[in-house]
């Protein structure tokens, strides 16, 4: 069984301790607040929280769909909070951030699949950090008319969206999502407004072929997306998809080689890479590889 896989030594990571991690652990509950940090088992909680960072998930803690990677609950969603955009927004002064990033579960079930909670919450930041910039980690409001148009007018300074895996999977792993929605849905954000950075990432050892790698990445770069993340799929549970092998550190290093060749500005590609992992590091690389470009 894939589960029994023994986990290499580049994936041990150190259990959390430090005093850092403790108060901003206690900060987040303080506020009732989900990090999908803690509800998604992220390998680098430790690292992060000692840091004060931490990706906040709103719009409740369970998620309209069932993907076969996530960790994230399933089943009846939680009655929205129109306190919630208020409350992140104060937490997040109280950390001091000088970038944040949230999150959402899938919420099928409203109207506009939470876009107008996202923008509220952009606006709710802006206007208690007006120095704290912004990156969106957003489901793909897949069949929302206007919801995108919604969250991208609040002008976050990064939208991610996820592909997850290639396309030849996603019947098994992503089944509630369109490939190429997502990739649309990305390219649209720039369209609108070509000044956002925008970010998408997959997991590899699900049992994709470096060739279906290789063409994500030519497909993200027409969609005109910036940055791309590459990290492993680590297995939940037993009952998740299962994990097909480990891939090593050398060839995440050819992939970010790949990428780079195929003009991203940025490219995070390693065994612990997850979507906001050095988010705000890698927000500064960003704009100092669009000035280059423009420079260039």
């Amino acid at each position: 069984m894939s589960h029994k896989i023994q986990k290499p030594d580049w994936l041990k990571v150190r259990a959390p301790i430090s005093r850092e991690y403790h108060d901003t652990r206690q900060l987040m509950r303080d506020a009732k607040l989900n990090t999908v940090c803690e509800e998604a088992a992220c390998p680098n909680i430790g690292e992060c929280w000692a840091k004060g960072h931490a990706t906040v998930m709103i719009l409740g803690s369970v998620c309209t769909r069932a993907c076969a990677f996530c960790n994230i609950k399933t089943g009846r969603p939680d009655v929205l909070d129109p306190d919630e955009p208020g409350r992140v927004a104060s937490s997040l002064k109280e950390l001091g951030l000088q970038h944040v990033v949230i999150t959402s579960v899938d919420r099928d079930d409203l109207p506009d699949g939470g876009a107008e909670h996202f923008a509220e919450t952009i606006r709710a930041i802006r206007k208690t950090s007006p120095n704290t910039t912004i990156e969106i980690l957003t489901p793909d409001f897949l069949r929302k008319p206007g919801a995108l148009e919604k969250v991208v007018a609040a002008r976050p300074d990064v939208y991610n969206h996820n592909l997850e895996t290639v396309p030849r999977l996603y019947p098994t792993v992503r089944p509630g999502a369109r490939y190429f929605h997502s990739l649309n849905l990305l390219n649209r954000v720039k369209q609108i407004d070509p000044t956002i950075f925008t970010k998408s990432g997959i997991m590899v050892g699900l049992g994709e072929e470096k060739q279906e790698i290789y063409q994500v990445m030519d497909d993200l770069r027409a969609a005109d997306v910036d940055f791309m993340t590459i990290g492993q799929y680590l297995q939940p549970t037993p009952k998740h998809h299962p994990l097909i092998r480990f891939v090593t550190p050398t060839e995440f290093k050819d992939f970010e080689k790949m990428a780079r060749g195929k003009g991203f500005h940025m490219i995070s590609s390693s065994p612990l890479t997850r979507s906001s992992y050095h988010a705000g590091d890698d927000f500064q690389k960003l704009k100092a590889a669009r000035l280059a470009a423009l420079a260039g």
